[in-house]
């Protein structure tokens, strides 16, 4: 599906970029990851058999360069995903969060997506063709004890359509995912950096069980079923897909 595309992940060596990355190579692509910890960059990208660069989105001047180098080494670039953590922080009201903890993963989101996408953008529209895509939770019409996360969703869902249609007359789409959660990539470690308290493995399954209460189907997605929209989207199966976002989040959050 993905045979000769060059893709770039940045955020690649989490559990969701480490399951999108095997998809896109699965298909056929060149996978670049990028990551600011060279140690688990290096175990996805030898698990799943794709190259690695070290590398803080957020830092313009270096993603343009890793940009650069990307095509310098692989002649193009035709995907770009950011799955850069936002520095979310949940569970805390409103009328209690701090002025930084609400602000943070919206400054630090838009920023990041911006830079790679754009810098992903300028690339692909020279060579007429590329697919960008996003990832957020789809929380961008409120959702509560979810910190900065609404509005942060909020301003990335209007970021990726204007995106789309600034690039389109160029051969270049740009679309997202809504996934509300995905189940197997949560661990204790992971629902405590986003501020939730120490639990165990058992309290970490059950929150599992809470997000699948509250889908239409009942199952919430998992890493394998977004790696492979993803990669749907990606491919040229997905090339009348841009300016939108797709709501995979099993029904959470009715479109």
């Amino acid at each position: 599906m993905l045979q000769d595309k060059v893709a770039v992940i940045y955020g690649g060596a989490g559990a969701l970029g480490a399951g999108v990355a095997k998809a896109y190579a699965d298909a056929g692509a060149r996978v670049f990851l990028t990551g600011r910890t060279e140690a688990t960059l290096k175990k996805v990208a030898s698990a799943v058999g794709a190259e690695y660069d070290v590398l803080d989105a957020l830092d313009e001047a270096a993603v343009e360069a890793h940009a650069a180098s990307v095509v310098e080494r692989a002649g193009r670039i035709d995907i770009s995903f950011n799955l850069v953590p936002r520095g979310d922080l949940h569970g805390i009201p409103l009328t209690d969060l701090s002025v930084e903890d609400f602000t943070r993963p919206v400054v630090q989101g838009i920023t990041c997506q911006f830079i790679t996408a754009r810098a992903a953008a300028r690339r692909m529209t020279a060579q007429g063709s590329g697919a960008i895509i996003a990832l957020d939770s789809g929380s961008g019409n409120g959702s509560p004890m979810m910190g900065g996360t609404a509005s942060a969703d909020g301003a990335t869902d209007s970021l990726i359509r204007q995106f789309a249609q600034e690039l389109g007359p160029a051969g270049v789409r740009v679309c997202g995912i809504w996934t509300a959660g995905v189940t197997d990539s949560l661990t204790p470690e992971k629902l405590s950096g986003a501020g939730a308290p120490a639990m165990d493995e058992a309290a970490v399954q059950g929150i599992r069980q809470h997000l699948d209460s509250l889908r239409m189907t009942k199952r919430s997605p998992q890493i394998a079923d977004i790696a492979a929209l993803a990669a749907f989207l990606a491919s040229d199966a997905g090339v009348a897909i841009t300016g939108t976002w797709v709501n995979a989040t099993a029904g959470m959050f009715p479109s």
